[in-house]
């Protein structure tokens, strides 16, 4: 009998959640790599780009997949301007993360997360924001930089013929 989307998901859940940080011998880098993105998002949240951009370093073939869809921005388009009206974007807001999953090598760290923000969102009036994350951290040097970003608001589940709906827009 074939599986159902349900329990394929479910079993790949489980398989991620089931990962031994300690394997890694990375515990260190990944407890402060979950710090800083809990700090520099929250930080995004009160809409302070000047703190968030001083606390995250992009990888210059960085990417990010924003929750709201469309295509993917690339570093290169990252713009002063751009990064200045990201953080009037967001305006007041609280941050709490819950990690799901860390994966890390010597020179890699991902991060799947929960954030759970209460914001001021593009002027509308502040509300519970819940967002599944991903992120990718690389060594490069001596430091780490941010090398991706995945969001997307689906923390509740949707049915399939809503994401249907929504991979197939008119």
């Amino acid at each position: 009998m074939p599986a159902s989307r349900r329990s394929v998901l479910a079993a790949a859940g489980a398989a991620l959640t089931s990962f031994d940080v300690a394997a890694t011998g990375t515990n260190e880098t990944i407890a402060e790599l979950i710090k800083l993105s809990e700090e520099s998002n929250a930080t995004l949240m009160r809409g302070d780009i000047e703190k968030y951009r001083a606390l995250i370093s992009f990888t210059d073939d960085f990417t990010i997949m924003a929750p709201f869809g469309g295509k993917p921005t690339h570093r290169a388009e990252l713009t002063d301007e751009r990064m200045s009206a990201m953080g009037r974007f967001f305006r007041n807001g609280t941050l709490k993360q819950e990690v799901i999953a860390a994966y890390g090598s010597s020179d890699m760290v991902v991060l799947a997360l929960i954030e759970r923000a209460h914001v001021e969102v593009g002027g509308l009036p502040p509300q519970p924001w819940a967002l599944r994350v991903t992120l990718v951290y690389r060594r490069e040097g001596s430091g780490w930089r941010l090398a991706h970003r995945h969001a997307d608001p689906l923390v509740g589940s949707i049915t399939l013929e809503q994401a249907a709906a929504l991979a197939n827009p008119i």
